[in-house]
């Protein structure tokens, strides 16, 4: 076992974080607004008593870059893991579906599925997950002589308090990095390497949102508005009707 030090985990940071903050840029220039209006509830926006376009437009794109960032930036945290954990032992992205970081302590062969946080999925994706594990420890049980092999759901910030759920372990936060690192303390290290260069890129980001959130309120007002009234029974048709082909 190795130790890492924290300037090797700033500079892993510096070297990648411009990585999500132009993916998450990328990909908001990409959106459509069309796109947005039909993967979004329309029924909530309506009982939240939204009465403007600019509202409207904001909030619908709010929530969908929501869901995007956290997958975007989890990939990012998923990298630093496994960059972390292959300093202090040798760990290695897997090539097993499903399976994100393998490595070995202790005479006990490790295999992870990292996720962002504690509730990452319903129960038909865990117990894809627990297929995942099982047909992992098959595959590597055949090919070495390794005799303990144990999975673990990693994850990268909150907390469970029940670890053991039979067959595999769950850790989350301070555990999950302590985990993979023997440092009790790198959950809360690497909280200011993160923010490099935070500022810099959120200018960025925030001048390109404002300019989609203008030119979709432009054209949702074009299209979905009657007299300064937003036509919800055009939005609504346009999300869910099965005589729309738009």
């Amino acid at each position: 076992m190795k130790t890492i030090s924290l300037p090797e985990v700033t500079q892993y940071v510096e070297d990648n974080i411009g990585s999500f903050h132009a993916k998450r840029l990328a990909s908001l220039e990409r959106q459509k607004l069309l796109n947005i209006l039909k993967r979004k509830n329309p029924y909530l926006f309506k009982a939240k008593h939204i009465l403007t376009s600019q509202d409207l437009v904001k909030g619908l794109l709010d929530s969908f870059l929501s869901s995007q960032e956290e997958t975007l930036f989890g990939d990012f945290l998923e990298g630093l893991a496994i960059y972390i954990c292959g300093i202090v032992y040798n760990g290695q992205k897997s090539s097993a579906d499903g399976v994100d970081l393998e490595f070995e302590k202790d005479g006990i062969k490790y295999i992870v599925s990292i996720k962002s946080g504690p509730n990452w999925g319903n129960s038909s994706q865990v117990n894809k997950m627990r297929d995942n594990f099982r047909k992992a420890k098959r595959i590597l049980g055949s090919n070495s002589s390794l005799k303990n092999i144990v999975a673990v759901n990693g994850c990268c910030y909150g907390k469970d308090n029940k670890p053991d759920k039979g067959d595999y372990l769950k850790y989350c936060g301070q555990k999950f990095w302590e985990f993979i690192s023997a440092n009790h303390s790198l959950y809360v290290q690497i909280i200011e390497p993160i923010g490099h260069k935070a500022k810099e890129k959120t200018e960025a980001f925030v001048e390109a949102y404002s300019q989609i959130i203008n030119k979709f309120t432009l054209e949702f007002s074009k299209d979905f508005c009657a007299d300064g009234i937003i036509d919800w029974e055009a939005l609504v048709k346009l999300n869910s009707s099965y005589n729309n082909d738009i």
